[in-house]
């Protein structure tokens, strides 16, 4: 097992936005079979304005192929693509943290 982390240090005023995109995102993630999503916001952290989500996936496989829409209706990657539309006018610059499970 595999947990995913996705950190966005957003622009200021912008936090709230990503975080509707990201919930809204796994809602539809969910819906469609893939691990839900869990989202968060800093009390205290590196930096202002850190959005970060969190999923477990059971390998490296597996996640390519969900990032590649792999399995994926035509029509749930269209409201992927529409949710996610704008979302780099949000974020300053983010980075991805694998991790294996180990207990």
């Amino acid at each position: 097992m595999l947990l995913v982390r996705e950190i966005m240090y957003c622009k200021p005023g912008k936090v709230r936005p990503l975080v509707e995109k990201f919930v809204a995102m796994s809602k539809l993630g969910e819906s469609m079979g893939m691990p839900r999503m869990k989202v968060m916001t800093d009390l205290s952290a590196e930096r202002y304005w850190t959005v970060v989500s969190e999923m477990d996936v059971t390998s490296l496989k597996a996640l390519e192929d969900m990032f590649s829409g792999q399995g994926q209706s035509e029509q749930a990657m269209k409201e992927f693509e529409t949710l996610m539309k704008g979302y780099h006018d949000l974020v300053d610059h983010g980075r991805r943290e694998i991790y294996k499970v180990e207990g």
